[in-house]
């Protein structure tokens, strides 16, 4: 994967089935569960000699954490969305160095492995803050989503199954903590870095910044985060095996090697939903856009030959 088509600087962007069961449960014995699956395939790409920096998703762990909110309203304040997003950093972190420790160890290839508790910054002029969409947590019957609006939270009715709060989903545009992985990873460790996104920060007044209510996407994060530590190849972790062009339809087909111009073309013509997978094809194409070697999007159990281009929809 490096210059010599050895291994090289590869960072992986693991999805939320990579931290919850197949059913996703998010029970603390799941999670370590699919964490110690999920990192076999790190582990080998460790062990094969590439240098790797993990980012993760969070959003059953940040959904748990809101849960909790809402029901201990009464008895303890209710902690904003940014802590939420650095407490699942750590949580996750943990099970990731553990799990990634065991797996190298096993292979003869212990490296150390830190995580690093990440900011990304975001404009407060982004015009997410206005309209926000992007829903966390479960949903709530009217007279209490009512309680928490009384508290400055934006909720939304989402019809019969109830409402449900929605937060701004702005656009990332610096990882502030990226000098840190940098020399984490230049140490020789294996990083995990901007999780969830990273905790979602703005500038006030004097420059310095603070923490805002809102939820970064993981993967444009990812991207970014990739772009500032000069890794050569991205690989977006998700639960099918390649991105499908037409899905759902009888023109349905699964993507394999392509190239920008028609992954561009595909997503302009409304193939790849919002929610979904319209956010990993534009990570991949910003990181080809600016430079980067290889981009691929497949399924978690083909990262290692995802990452040297033989599996999933890869950008090249």
């Amino acid at each position: 994967m490096g210059g010599d088509g050895g291994p090289g600087r590869v960072l992986i962007a693991l999805g939320g089935n990579a931290m919850t069961a197949p059913d996703g449960s998010a029970s603390p014995q799941a999670q370590e569960a699919a964490v110690e699956s999920a990192m076999d395939g790190v582990a080998e790409l460790v062990a094969a000699g590439a240098r790797v920096v993990l980012t993760h998703g969070n959003g059953p762990q940040v959904g748990n954490l809101l849960i909790k909110n809402q029901l201990a309203a009464h008895v303890v304040p209710p902690v904003p969305l940014d802590w939420c997003g650095a407490q699942t950093q750590g949580t996750i972190g943990v099970l990731i160095m553990n799990a990634l420790g065991r797996a190298l160890a096993a292979r003869g290839a212990s490296r150390p492995v830190s995580t690093v508790v990440t900011r990304t910054l975001v404009d407060a002029a982004d015009p997410g803050f206005a309209d926000p969409v992007k829903p966390v947590g479960r949903y709530f019957p009217k007279a209490e989503a009512e309680r928490f609006m009384a508290l400055g939270q934006s909720w939304r009715s989402f019809g019969a199954r109830g409402w449900r709060r929605v937060v701004a989903s702005p656009e990332p545009l610096e990882i502030l903590d990226a000098p840190a992985a940098a020399a984490l990873l230049a140490a020789g460790h294996v990083v995990v870095a901007a999780g969830g996104g990273g905790v979602p920060v703005v500038r006030g007044a004097n420059g310095e910044p603070h923490g805002v209510e809102a939820v970064v996407d993981k993967d444009l994060a990812a991207q970014l985060l990739a772009r500032e530590l000069g890794m050569e190849v991205l690989v977006i972790a998700t639960d099918v095996d390649h991105v499908m062009a037409g899905y759902g339809t009888d023109r349905e087909r699964p993507l394999g090697r392509t190239t920008a111009a028609e992954l561009r073309a595909l997503a302009a013509a409304g193939h790849f939903a919002g929610g979904s997978m319209g956010p990993k094809v534009e990570a991949a194409l910003r990181f080809a856009a600016a430079g980067g070697r290889r981009a691929a999007i497949a399924s978690l159990r083909h990262i290692v030959a995802a990452a040297r281009g033989e599996a999933g929809t890869v950008i090249e």
